[in-house]
């Protein structure tokens, strides 16, 4: 058995068109917490208990993030753990958030959301 190199992740890093305006709505849909903001980034905490970041990296001629066609049925690069999936998914629909309905089989249940950049996040429980 091959021992773990690595203990979780430090930061995801998201494509925007401007860090400051990308922030503000992290900041008051999701309530991720502004750790600080430059010109070409915003670097965001998900929450108190979580040590992964999201920077919101500006970029030029911005293209949403688009994960390649696959078969496994993956349109997202990235989940987030809701403490409970109903209730974020009703959340976001209250804010107004483009919102997929949730999904899944057995224990796991998910859903694929929007930022106003276009690029798809998913939530995953």
């Amino acid at each position: 058995m091959t021992i773990p190199i690595f203990k979780g992740m430090e930061g995801v890093f998201i494509p925007v068109k401007d860090p400051a305006i990308s922030a503000k709505w992290y900041e008051e849909v999701l309530g991720f917490k502004i750790i600080y903001i430059e010109e070409e980034a915003a670097v965001m905490q998900i929450g108190e208990e979580s040590q992964t970041v999201v920077c919101l990296v500006k970029t030029l001629n911005h293209v949403p993030m688009k994960f390649p066609e696959n078969k496994f049925g993956v349109g997202k690069y990235y989940n987030f753990i809701p403490t409970d999936i109903e209730e974020a998914h009703k959340i976001l629909l209250t804010k107004g958030v483009k919102v997929n309905s949730i999904g899944g089989e057995g224990s796991t249940r998910f859903f694929t959301f929007y930022d106003p950049d276009g690029n798809p996040l998913g939530v995953c429980k």
